[in-house]
Formats: C-alpha cells, structure tokens, sequence
C-alpha cells in the first residue's frame, strides 16, 4: 500500500490488502450525542465502523454532518460519478480501489455500484427528541431490513416527521437496510423505543392521533380520517410485522383501527407496500 497523501487525493489501494467488510446491528437516527448514547444503554453495543454502499446511499451519507464518515472507497469511474464535493464532505481517506476489492469488502451479491463507504453508525435518538410535525410512522416490530430500508425511503418521499420503532425485535442500521433505503437512512429521523405501547400513548397526549392499520380494522382508512379529532391535522400511522400484524397491547392503545380496503383479488401487501400506499393517503389527507 503506498503512503498516504494530503486529505481528499485518492489513493489506489492494494486489493489484496483491502479491509473485509462486516454487516453490524445497531440502534440508529441522524442526531446524536454522549447523552442519548448513555440514555440507550438497554440496547446492544454498537460496532465502532460500518460499511454502506451504492451511490444514493454513500451520496446521503457524505451530506448528512450528523454522519461521521471514516474512509471512502470508490473505483475511478464512480468517484466521477458521485456528485459530492470531495473536498467538503468526503472523510480524510479516500481509496481508488477495483471493483473486486470491493466485492470482497460488502459481499459479491451486493449493487455497490462501485462505492463503498466505511462510516461509524449512526446514535439512537429518543422520544423527546421528536420535533413536532403533521405525520409520523410507528413500525411494531418489523424486522426484515428490506421492508424497513422500502419504509424509510417512502417515509422521507411523503415527507414524514419521522420513524418510530422498538428498540429490540426490530430491523437495524446495516449495509443491506441502508442499501434498501437508497439515502434515507441519513435523511430522516429514526427514534427507539424500549416500550411502544407507551410511546404510542405519549404520542396521543401530544395530539397525534395514533391509527393502527388493521385488517379487521372497522372502516376504511381514508373513513378514518374524517372522524378523528380536529379532523386528524396530527397522525401517527402504526403498522405491525407480516404475519403477526400489531400485537395485542399495540391495537389497545391506538386510538382508532382502520383497514386498507383493496379492490382486487389479492387482500393483503407487503408490509412496505402498505406502508407507502397508507402514508400517500394520510399525506393527502393532511395536504386538503
């Protein structure tokens, strides 16, 4: 490997001495600080570094000051193509490396699309940390990272206030859920929580209407709207696992239950799927 130049001249790596890369869990969100790390000290360790990888995600993640990057590594034809300025946003080492080296680092079945970011993972930020805003998303346990990567990436196009979620039992901050998230990851807030149920309740005593998405729910969804308070100017939309749907303490402390009502054969979606086509209702709702 030759010897490093001034900050932001990239370098070519020797492939055979590129670091091997490591999927980690985590609690995540882009604010952070010593406190809310001790706050969160019911939560697993999380890992000193992480890799994430693809253009919109590394592209994010170099914007997001919250972020702090480590090293960059990228083939000569992607650093062309990135659009961020180098000089600004991008950490002190920067890596020209071949795409093969790369395979190695994230895995030969991941679309790096030749970059891959090394970057320490993002702090858990809490309830009271929540900026008031219009919309909210409050996942019950939803553990697939593909799923809560979709859910982040349409939180953010509906322009949701931010992500709520368990801090155990539910998908964390690694390579695959930030790949699936294309950016978002860096572009939302994402606050754990020990007990749902309660953060639900301080939800409602915040004047969010907090609505779990139901299949039995008793009306439609967009009915739903029309009967909450204030005509539901505050929503908090809950959604729960495949399979399992909301747990049982979970549709207690909702204040209502709706359904999705699908016309065609097929009655249920994927969990993202709903997702999107829930919070394009209540952005909709929210807008007239």
């Amino acid at each position: 490997m030759k010897n490093k130049r001034p900050p932001h001249k990239p370098r070519r790596l020797n492939e055979s001495r590129a670091p091997s890369g490591e999927h980690s869990d985590r609690h995540f969100n882009k604010n952070k600080s010593a406190q809310h790390q001790r706050r969160g000290s019911r939560a697993k360790k999380q890992p000193e570094r992480l890799y994430i990888y693809g253009m919109h995600t590394v592209r994010a993640a170099l914007m997001n000051p919250q972020r702090e990057k480590k090293r960059l590594f990228a083939t000569e034809n992607a650093l062309e193509r990135i659009n961020v300025d180098l000089e600004t946003h991008a950490p002190r080492q920067v890596e020209v490396v071949e795409s093969a080296a790369l395979n190695r680092m994230v895995g030969a079945e991941a679309v790096h699309q030749g970059v891959v970011l090394e970057v320490a993972p993002l702090a858990a930020t809490h309830l009271e940390d929540l900026v008031q805003n219009r919309l909210l998303l409050v996942l019950d346990q939803i553990t697939d990272p593909h799923n809560v990567g979709a859910i982040l990436r349409t939180a953010v196009a509906m322009n949701a206030g931010a992500v709520i979620s368990t801090s155990r039992h539910s998908a964390q901050e690694t390579g695959v859920l930030a790949k699936s998230a294309s950016g978002a990851v860096d572009m939302i807030d994402h606050i754990q929580v020990g007990n749902l149920a309660n953060a639900i309740s301080q939800l409602s005593d915040q004047g969010y209407f907090c609505i779990g998405l139901d299949s039995e729910g008793p009306l439609p969804l967009e009915q739903t709207f029309e009967l909450t308070p204030n005509q539901g100017k505050h929503i908090a939309l809950v959604l729960g696992a495949e399979g399992q749907g909301l747990r049982k303490k979970t549709r207690e402390t909702c204040d209502a239950l709706a359904r999705l009502d699908m016309p065609g054969a097929i009655k249920s979606l994927n969990v993202s799927n709903a997702t999107a086509i829930a919070l394009y209702a209540a952005r909709q709702h929210l807008d007239n």
